[in-house]
């Protein structure tokens, strides 16, 4: 600080108002640091809450019957032959991603899970039990985990988003792993349902950074009639014994990552 010359009663003043200055920069830079990195701190506490919250549930075993489908047909050779060529649309779009959208790693995995999904999908249809259903339900779990880093990074923060990433992919992985260690499904249902609930929280209090929040809206519509499609099998298929709800699951889980390729596809930086 330099000196003053101008008098103790004016050199006190400065130096009240230098110290002022610099504790008001001082609050500044931690109040910026801290709101910068609040929503993270908000939700690592809803997460490791919620974890917590898992342990006051009984176990969820995996329940036999869901390996019985309505349609069992098979067709030139190929068993449960609908809900095994049904996979084909995830095979396509994700390719379609992969090809053009290679910037970031969420974007990476995020369309890698679609691509796999159909190949993992197809496997455990081909022969349905828990050993071929661990392959179905790890690329969708990539892929969860890459929307959520995803949302976070264009409605909060870029950098949040890209550090989400790695501990929700490690977090899905982990809940497969333990569902076959010990036939518990707690973690993994958590795994895919927690990042809709707070992709929906962050879609009603954060502001879009870019177009296209139709899309994901339509997305999320068409997963949750893939959930009723699925939850329908048999009552589907006893309509007319032409499609089951299953494969209209695949259709509409399929139309949901397509219309996320279209948000890519168009959109914009909003300005």
């Amino acid at each position: 600080m330099a000196r003053c010359h101008k008098g103790p009663t004016f050199c006190s003043g400065y130096y009240q108002a230098q110290t002022s200055v610099n504790s008001c920069y001082r609050t500044g830079m931690w109040y910026g640091r801290t709101r910068q990195w609040l929503p993270l701190l908000v939700f690592s506490s809803l997460t490791a809450a919620s974890l917590v919250g898992l342990l006051l549930l009984p176990a969820v075993p995996q329940d036999q019957s869901y390996h019985l489908f309505a349609d069992c047909r098979a067709v030139v050779g190929i068993p449960n032959f609908w809900n095994v060529v049904s996979n084909i649309p995830f095979i396509a779009i994700g390719a379609a991603g992969l090809w053009r959208f290679r910037d970031d790693p969420a974007t990476i995995i995020l369309f890698l899970g679609f691509f796999l999904t159909g190949i993992g999908s197809s496997y455990y249809h081909w022969h349905p039990n828990d050993a071929t259903l661990f392959w179905d339900r790890l690329p969708m779990t990539l892929s969860f985990a890459a929307i959520l880093s995803l949302g976070v990074a264009e409605r909060v923060n870029s950098r949040i988003g890209a550090i989400l990433l790695w501990p929700s992919l490690a977090i899905g992985l982990f809940s497969l792993l333990l569902w076959r260690w010990t036939d518990d499904l707690r973690l993994y249902f958590w795994a895919q349902f927690f990042p809709c609930v707070a992709l929906l929280l962050l879609f009603v209090l954060y502001p879009p950074k870019y177009t296209g929040t139709r899309f994901w809206i339509i997305a999320a519509v068409l997963y949750a009639l893939a959930k009723v499609f699925e939850f329908s099998d048999y009552a589907i298929f006893s309509a007319g014994y032409l499609l089951s709800g299953h494969t209209l699951k695949h259709l509409a889980a399929a139309a949901a990552c397509f219309a996320i390729l279209r948000c890519f596809q168009t959109r914009r930086l909003l300005t």
